[in-house]
């Protein structure tokens, strides 16, 4: 009988831990909603800043703007955006190891190559890895992203790029796909990277009013800001997707772990009412 009381007990457990993952899921499912339409509402314009600022740098002179100048790549920031919480399945680890492997694979290129951390999981994971080199942590940012966080953040990356701390920013991040799709991505952010030309493609100038270096002084460090911010969205949409994924099949697992428990729950029941039974007749038969 002890034995059925432990499997009783168990059934419970997985009950409780079931009611648990329906209920993380149902509330990211809920959120997803919502950070997949700000997703969807930020693509068109950072796509269309970074492509006019791709082709500006394409026609401009390298030294009109410190942000446009091309220099020797020796010192490098990857800028590494994760989760604060987990439970979501490989939403953390993946983009975790993809920048990890993105630096021991140029570590030999760079002369440096320093990690900034937004999220606690991706610190958590990399502190303990030989070689990764963490300045900076964000925490408690992906609970309530805005526009001037991503902007403070851009901020301070473009500083640093205009002191020369830097020469080459790195963004990377998880890039929403769909609720169960999320996709590695790692894209430079600074210097902005000149736009390729195709065939015989007609190169034009720009007229820029008032004047072209206060256009660059207000559109460069902008566009900084803006993927920033797009990447900061695509991080939350694909985390609340990724955990709405995870906690659906937790909750299937948990299921059928409940239905293989209940079927050995009941076949140990019916041994133990046989053994009674043989026990009763037995005891019967002796008395004969």
């Amino acid at each position: 009988m002890a034995n059925l009381k432990e499997i009783k007990k168990r059934i419970g457990t997985v009950k409780n831990t079931r009611q648990i993952t329906k209920a993380m899921k149902m509330v990211s499912a809920a959120k997803l909603r919502r950070a997949q339409d700000a997703v969807v509402a930020a693509r068109p314009y950072a796509d269309k800043m970074s492509n006019v600022l791709a082709s500006l740098a394409m026609r401009e002179d390298s030294e009109s703007h410190p942000l446009l100048l091309q220099r020797e790549k020796k010192r490098a920031l990857v800028v590494l955006m994760t989760a604060d919480r987990g439970l979501c399945g490989g939403f953390n680890a993946n983009i975790s190891k993809t920048a990890e492997r993105f630096i021991r694979k140029n570590e030999e290129d760079f002369e440096q190559v320093d990690l900034m951390i937004i999220g606690r999981k991706g610190n958590e994971y990399l502190k303990r890895r030989p070689g990764m080199n963490i300045v900076k942590v964000h925490e408690n940012i992906m609970g309530s992203v805005s526009y001037s966080t991503a902007a403070l953040l851009g901020q301070e990356i473009v500083n640093q790029y205009q002191e020369e701390t830097y020469d080459v920013v790195y963004l990377a991040y998880n890039a929403f796909r769909s609720a169960i799709s999320q996709e590695p991505t790692l894209t430079q952010v600074l210097p902005v990277v000149p736009r390729e030309t195709v065939g015989e493609e007609t190169v034009t100038d720009y007229l820029y009013e008032p004047h072209r270096s206060e256009v660059l002084e207000q559109l460069l460090p902008k566009n900084v800001e803006v993927q920033i911010f797009r990447a900061l969205l695509e991080s939350v949409a694909s985390e609340h997707g990724a955990r709405m994924s995870a906690m659906d099949s937790a909750s299937k697992n948990a299921s059928e772990m409940i239905g293989r428990l209940t079927l050995q729950y009941n076949r140990a029941r019916q041994a133990a009412i046989t053994k009674e039974l043989m026990e009763i007749i037995s005891g019967a038969e002796s008395i004969k």
